[in-house]
């Protein structure tokens, strides 16, 4: 059988008034006459999508869902009833969120960080926003300072809650992020900052060290260029306008315009930093 909530290359076995029956040579699945493309060949391979139709049977689809099996998505939830909620995941069926798969009682129209699973018992694709029972509890295998893939699952006084590499837990400290246009279920480049002895990750959404001087120092040349060659920011500039402009510290801002000095990039004067011609 296919496995469900994943994307397939199958081939056009025959067309039939109801759709094209797709194979991988062993297993055929419908694909419903109004996904058809216009133009095909019997022969001819599709890459699709595959899950259960409103009669629990496999059906192919040329939508793209919002996620896909073992994934995490940040989904809104369309309606809910006795059994539980369901979601919006880009399909003709909803995606159904039960009870007991739901952190907290979900409420139509909001949206969730949901985890996407074949339930073993009843061989449909399920969603929960229980997701610690779906990441990884086993010691962090990557190394400070390594690049990550990040997801970020909710925002709290202490600061941004993110799951990295859709396998761990981490944490992004409020005092280092410079922008408020974060939201939960964005996707974002992060990277590993430390590794606490209790296994805890503490990530960074800027690369540390001298490796990060070359972004920052490249950010501040990007913002020159767009406003004539100046800027309107010095050593003595509040913080707050240094991260409202340049989405970054006081202090990363001093060390990039201390390299950008040294190469003779930029003029430092008491109203601003110059471009130098």
């Amino acid at each position: 059988m296919f496995t469900l909530g994943t994307y397939h290359t199958l081939t056009i076995n025959r067309s039939t008034p109801v759709g094209l029956f797709l194979t991988d040579g062993q297993n055929d699945v419908l694909l419903p006459l109004k996904y058809v493309p216009k133009k095909f060949e019997i022969g001819e391979e599709l890459n699709v999508f595959v899950y259960l139709d409103h009669e629990e049977r496999p059906v192919a689809t040329t939508l793209k869902p919002y996620i896909t099996l073992n994934d995490f998505a940040f989904l809104r939830v369309n309606y809910t009833n006795h059994f539980g909620a369901f979601l919006d995941w880009g399909l003709e069926k909803d995606l159904f969120v039960p009870f007991k798969e739901q952190a907290r009682p979900m409420e139509q129209g909001k949206r969730y960080l949901v985890y996407l699973f074949l339930d073993a018992k009843t061989n449909r694709l399920v969603a929960s926003s229980k997701l610690n029972q779906f990441l990884n509890q086993n010691p962090f295998e990557n190394e400070v300072g390594d690049e990550v893939h990040l997801i970020i699952s909710h925002i709290t006084d202490m600061g941004i809650n993110v799951i990295i590499n859709g396998t761990h837990k981490g944490l992004v400290y409020k005092n280092e992020v410079y922008t408020d246009k974060i939201r939960p279920g964005d996707k974002l480049l992060g990277y590993i900052k430390s590794i606490r002895p209790d296994g805890k990750i503490d990530v960074s959404l800027r690369k540390s060290g001298l490796e990060s001087i070359g972004d920052d120092a490249q950010i501040i040349l990007n913002e020159l260029h767009s406003n004539k060659g100046f800027l309107r920011l010095h050593d003595n500039s509040n913080p707050e306008d240094i991260k409202t402009v340049l989405k970054m510290s006081k202090k990363a801002f001093k060390k990039a315009i201390g390299t950008l000095y040294k190469n003779q990039q930029i003029e430092i004067k008491e109203d601003g930093i110059y471009l130098k011609k």
